[in-house]
């Protein structure tokens, strides 16, 4: 059975959405870390206060570590002391999606990117203004490009910011 190509979804920022195939979801994952896999693929945490962006204070974009898509940018990040990177909106909302988590006995919203469906933290509603919202995300989930670098494009589709 082959699987079959769908027409691109794009998001209000002109971004492909469409889910990776089954191949390049297997391609993609080849590519990560052990730890990379942990937090990406079956939803683990980094260790507070040890991420590689936590102190990252350069003007750019934080794109998804697994698929590319890019997340948040520079401009929302903020210092919630929490020991991980945080964020008050994502780049475009319809690149993070929303899932209700319930695990370790509590009710928590988990974002995951929205084109690989892969584990990026979780959303609190505790952040500044003018959202209100913390997006804490897991170091090893992000890859940051900083100002006037080209965006990751390991699915090859040519997302540009316009």
């Amino acid at each position: 059975m082959t699987e079959t190509t769908q027409a691109p979804s794009l998001s209000p920022a002109g971004f492909d959405l469409t889910a990776p195939t089954k191949a390049e979801a297997a391609h993609l994952a080849a590519t990560l870390t052990r730890e990379e896999k942990d937090v990406l693929l079956h939803h683990g945490t980094e260790a507070a206060f040890c991420g590689g962006l936590l102190d990252n204070k350069e003007d750019g974009v934080y794109c998804c570590r697994l698929c590319g898509l890019p997340l948040f940018q520079a401009k929302t990040k903020f210092e919630s002391g929490t020991g991980w990177p945080s964020f008050f909106a994502p780049f475009d909302e319809s690149h993070v999606r929303a899932i209700r988590d319930t695990s370790y006995g509590m009710v928590r919203i988990e974002t995951r990117c929205a084109r690989c469906d892969s584990h990026q933290g979780h959303v609190f509603p505790d952040g500044p203004r003018p959202t209100r919202l913390r997006y804490c995300i897991n170091s090893v989930s992000l890859q940051f490009v900083a100002n006037g670098e080209a965006l990751p494009d390991p699915l090859g589709r040519g997302d540009k910011i316009s």
